[in-house]
Formats: structure tokens, C-alpha cells, sequence
């Protein structure tokens, strides 16, 4: 894997740094800061981190299709603080990984299991954000049934290819993937009963806008279920301007009242999160649950 390196523009304190994106531009000052780009933030930072992930991804693919075992992504290795497995299928119940094809247990390089929160239903239309390898897919669409359906999002063509792969090996059908960015879900207004996501959500440049629009195409009453990263209030500046930390699903975390303020600001109602263990030095995989107002006049 080739050495990330921090883009010049992302500094710990420029406009362009991850802890920056959400806050730093009111709307009158956007042609000052970084430039351009829609939402807070700068697009041409955005354009940086998006891509790197989209690398580190895409040959993270690569390696699982040719049965590399060693195709960790969100860590260094598969441990943390004395070898406690924090990243990958290992979180997930046994009788689960046991209905999944080899390939997407290996892609699997989430922080937690979003199918075992999200209590879904038989019939429920349910959408994965970064569905990568597909597991978070393939499981929810076992639990919805063939009266649901389970769509899953994906930047990167190698994942999507695997996902669509794994599908087709474990006997899958009521599942659909697309590309796109998690930032502009290709999906229409109020068409899914439960959004999930398996720590993704912390690699996003603009977090506030991730968080519209799954407001945006959960039905009234729908559910946000996901495991993700949050950071410590402490996190120090260096791992703030770390890209290998950022891509590595730490250096891009909200802190727990930085989510909380970000759903609350979508529109949704009801959040709770709730810390599961810890990622980092300076960060935990934590639930993070809300719910969209069944009035939303």
C-alpha cells in the first residue's frame, strides 16, 4: 500500500483541516476559504480526501478479491491495547459471518455491527452508506426479507464489483447497489425505512451534509442506526492533521456532542450514543441511533 500523505492545504489550522470542515466558512466567506465548494468546508480539500479514501478503498478491494487475508483498512493491523479485535468481521456474531461468503468477512473493515442495532423488520427498505464488501447488505437483507430490500452506497467501483460478487455467492436478491457519494444519496425523498452505516461516516469531508441527507431520504419515522468513530474532546492537533489517521477512520471523527449537534441540526430527534470500545488512544467505535420525526411539517 502506497505511504498517504497530508495534502499541503490541509494543515492543522487552515480553513481546509478536518476539524475545520464543518465550521470554518459562513456563506458570504466561501470565495475565501480554500476557494469554492457547496456546504461549510472547501470543496478542494474535500476533492483530496474523498479521493484518498477512494484509493485506500479501492485497493483494499483489490486485495480481498485475490484472497489477501491481510487487507486491513481502517487500522494498521487487526488489534488495538493489547490485541483486541476492533475493525472487521470479528465484531460480528458467529451464526452471521457463517452465512457469508469468505470475501465479504474479509471486507468487512467496519468499527461495529450496524445490522444487530438497527432492529429491523420484515418488509423494511433499508439503505448501507459505504456498503463496501456488502456484509452490512447481505445481513440486513436476510432480516428484511423478501418483502424488503437492502440498497447499499459505494464510491468505489472495486467495492461495488465484490459487493455485487458477494451477493451473487451467498444467494442474494433482494439487494441493490449503487454508486455515489454518501454526501448526495442517489435515492429519492423519503424512500427508506432505516439508514445504517459501519464507520464511514467518519470519513466524510462535510459530516453536516451526510447527516441531511439522510434526513432527507428517510421516510417519517425512519430510523438512523450506524456504528462510527468518535473522537475524544482532546484529540491533539497532529492526529487532527494525520491523513493516514483520516483515511484510517480517526483523524475525520466527530466528537460525541459534535454528532449529537450535527443530527440535531438535520432534523432528527431522539439521538443516543453510546461508546462500545475503544479504536484509539484518542477515540472509540461507538452506536450512534436517532430518528426522524414522524411529523416533519
Amino acid at each position: 500500500m502506497a505511504e498517504l500523505t497530508t495534502p499541503a492545504e490541509m494543515t492543522a489550522d487552515s480553513c481546509c483541516a478536518p476539524e475545520q470542515q464543518a465550521s470554518c466558512c459562513e456563506p458570504s466567506a466561501k470565495a475565501d476559504c480554500c476557494g469554492h465548494g457547496e456546504g461549510c468546508g472547501c470543496d478542494a480539500g474535500g476533492s483530496d480526501i474523498r479521493e484518498t479514501v477512494r484509493e485506500r478503498y479501492a485497493e483494499a478491494a483489490v486485495h480481498v478479491a485475490t484472497t489477501d487475508p491481510g487487507a486491513g483498512c481502517c487500522a494498521p493491523s487487526d488489534t488495538f491495547d493489547g490485541g483486541s479485535e476492533v475493525f472487521g468481521a470479528a465484531l460480528y456474531e458467529l451464526g452471521d459471518r457463517e452465512q457469508l461468503p469468505d470475501t465479504a468477512k474479509l471486507a468487512s473493515l467496519g468499527c461495529g455491527n450496524p445490522t444487530a442495532v438497527a432492529e429491523l423488520h420484515e418488509g423494511e427498505m433499508v439503505l448501507d452508506l459505504g456498503s463496501g464488501g456488502g456484509i452490512d447488505v447481505l445481513l440486513s437483507a436476510k432480516r428484511v426479507g423478501l418483502t424488503g430490500k437492502a440498497h447499499g452506497l459505494d464510491m468505489t467501483d472495486e467495492m461495488l464489483a465484490l459487493a455485487r460478487e458477494n451477493a451473487r455467492k451467498a444467494g442474494v436478491e433482494n439487494v441493490e447497489f449503487h454508486k455515489g457519494y454518501i454526501e448526495e444519496i442517489p435515492l429519492p425523498d423519503a424512500s427508506v425505512d432505516v439508514v445504517i452505516s459501519n464507520c464511514v461516516i467518519n470519513l466524510s469531508a462535510d459530516k453536516p451534509k451526510v447527516l441531511r441527507e439522510v434526513a432527507r431520504v428517510l421516510r417519517p419515522g425512519g430510523r438512523f442506526a450506524v456504528s462510527d468513530v468518535i473522537a475524544d474532546e482532546g484529540m491533539d492537533d497532529a492526529t487532527r492533521a494525520d491523513m493516514n489517521a483520516y483515511t484510517g477512520c480517526i483523524a475525520g471523527a466527530l466528537t460525541r456532542q459534535d454528532f449529537m449537534r450535527a443530527l440535531e441540526e438535520a432534523g432528527m430527534v431522539d439521538v443516543e450514543i453510546r461508546e462500545t470500545h475503544r479504536v484509539h488512544e484518542q477515540a472509540a467505535s461507538a452506536i450512534v441511533r436517532a430518528r426522524k420525526p414522524l411529523d416533519t411539517r
